[in-house]
């Protein structure tokens, strides 16, 4: 399988040449990482061997989180992780959109735009916990924020693998439920709410600008169940062009 590194090695200079007006300094940094991970351009370490008196340089890792050869086993070690915090219920994959209109604004406001849709997702499914009939407690949840879709396109959205199970307060024990979560529309409507309050406080004026926009444009949130096990919610490392 051919490497990232190598890709940027072919073709950098062109996409420098027809694109390096939109290059940020954070894409700058994850080029110049990528292209030297594990080369004779990386920091090396001296290995030695005791037996034979063999020394060999082993170039240095890059260790970017963009860099897909060096996150494929941090990305195991989380998943392993997750995994032993399991919760005894179905676990549902939550989908929320950043519009169209907006993708320009958090191209140059990503800070600002990311934090405020992060925030006003959880306050909206905390919300909507502690108001269900059947849960009525403290919801939990893996958040993932993903920038772009498969074709690269810059597609904010932000995923939430979560169980259907909060912890009662007074017992101390899970409240659950089965095969259905929260109302879309609903959903929808109250992230638009909050993330309109939420980026208020945000430094930038253009945060404001598009908190105005998004407390009517927000696309409502998309539902599908995960199954009752974790595995069953890896497309979260994967993507989905249809979010």
């Amino acid at each position: 399988m051919i490497r990232l590194a190598e890709i940027i090695a072919r073709h950098e200079a062109d996409y420098r040449s027809r694109y390096g007006h939109q290059i940020t300094s954070e894409r700058g940094k994850a080029l110049r990482a990528i292209a030297h991970c594990r080369s004779r351009m990386a920091p090396q370490l001296l290995a030695t061997c005791f037996d034979c008196a063999e020394h060999r340089l082993i170039p240095h890792s890059c260790g970017h989180r963009s860099c897909p050869h060096c996150q494929h086993h941090e990305s195991e070690q989380w998943l392993e992780r997750q995994r032993h915090l399991q919760v005894p219920a179905e676990y549902f994959l939550l989908t929320f959109t950043l519009p169209g209109e907006l993708r320009p604004l958090a191209f140059r406001q990503a800070r600002a735009v990311y934090a405020a849709l992060f925030a006003a997702a959880w306050a909206t499914v905390q919300t909507f916990c502690r108001n269900d009939r059947q849960l009525k407690g403290e919801a939990g949840a893996v958040a993932v924020l993903h920038t772009h879709s498969r074709r690269l396109d810059l597609h904010p959205h932000v995923h939430l693998a979560m169980p259907a199970a909060t912890l009662d307060s007074r017992t101390r024990r899970w409240r659950t439920k089965t095969g259905y979560l929260f109302n879309n529309q609903a959903a929808g409507q109250g992230v638009s709410r909050q993330t309109a309050r939420r980026a208020q406080t945000r430094r930038a004026d253009l945060a404001l600008l598009a908190a105005q926009e998004m407390g009517g444009r927000l696309q409502k949130r998309r539902q599908r169940r995960a199954g009752t096990h974790l595995p069953g919610a890896l497309p979260l490392s994967r993507g989905n062009p249809g979010d």
